[in-house]
């Protein structure tokens, strides 16, 4: 592995990250600011933890501590997303199709932190 973005919940992390602002983005304009606005954040740090973690990987506790950041984050990101289902059912489809993606991604997580804490000393650093 060269780079981060060579990591599979980087590239998934990333892209779900796009479609979750966009779709944010459509929501009314008084929620834009509100429940937009976090949903937008919790999205954003499900990656950019992934990113940061990777760039401290020389250090095993703060590739840890940025991995599970990353992990918090994705659970976040769900709940903002089930509550948008109910709040707001004309983009609910989209928000269910996205629920669904960081539901696996939030297990591809998991895994690659576990992975992580049992084979620390194996990664190039």
């Amino acid at each position: 592995m060269k780079s981060y973005k060579d990591l599979e919940i980087y590239t998934k992390g990333l892209s779900f990250f796009y479609r979750t602002h966009s779709v944010s983005l459509r929501l009314p304009k008084y929620e834009l600011y509100e429940l937009g606005s976090q949903l937008r954040r919790s999205s954003d740090s499900v990656v950019t933890n992934v990113v940061e973690g990777y760039g401290r990987r020389r250090y095993e506790q703060d590739f840890i501590k940025f991995l599970t950041y990353s992990h918090a984050s994705n659970p976040e990101t769900l709940c903002h997303l089930e509550k948008l289902v109910t709040l707001y059912p004309d983009l609910s489809a989209e928000m269910l199709l996205l629920q669904n993606e960081y539901d696996h991604l939030g297990a591809q997580l998991f895994s690659f932190l576990r992975y992580v804490e049992n084979n620390w000393n194996k990664f190039e650093c």
